[in-house]
């Protein structure tokens, strides 16, 4: 995986200021959504994957993706094949999204919980982790029934631990000690 993040993130990266120098960003979002899309159909991959395709590939790719790309997502996607990344285009997605995140100053929160938190929990949680990172939090709840009690928070590279079994483990290596 992080193979794949390390040869996709110069592409991300030089979509991704392409677009915002030409005040393009959600179209450009579009466009991979839509390529990447494209490039795991099971077709597709056979042939991004196969040595004989060549220079044709990047037509047959634009072909397919029509009047999704634009002039300039036509040329991404030439250079893309001319190195052949074309299999990587997912992750190049992926980046992508996470500098257009960073860029509008959004975080994107995953909360698990014992329980369906209510709006006014969920409210309180984002407005906490609006506080600690300075940006706008978005939150993604779902409810895991393995936790006791509590809940865990990733947001970034970051998790909040605050289940009742990981303050129960906290408690008795500080009786131990």
């Amino acid at each position: 995986m992080s193979e794949l993040t390390t040869i996709a993130r110069p592409y991300a990266k030089a979509a991704f200021e392409y677009a915002v120098e030409q005040q393009a960003v959600d179209s450009w979002l579009a466009m991979i959504t839509f390529a990447a899309e494209v490039s795991t159909n099971e077709v597709m991959q056979a042939l991004v994957n196969s040595p004989a395709a060549g220079p044709r590939l990047s037509e047959l790719f634009i072909q397919i993706c029509g009047e999704q790309l634009n002039e300039q997502g036509q040329n991404f996607i030439k250079v893309m094949a001319e190195n052949g990344r074309l299999s990587v285009l997912p992750a190049v997605l992926a980046e992508f999204v996470a500098l257009k995140s960073e860029w509008e100053k959004q975080l994107e929160a995953y909360v698990r919980s014992a329980s369906a938190l209510s709006q006014a929990e969920q409210d309180k949680i984002r407005t906490s982790l609006e506080q600690r990172y300075g940006c706008t939090v978005k939150l993604h709840c779902s409810v895991d029934p393995t936790l006791i009690a509590g809940l865990v928070i990733k947001a970034g590279d970051e998790v909040i631990d605050a289940t009742v079994r990981s303050k129960l483990n906290r408690l008795a290596e500080a009786l131990q000690s």
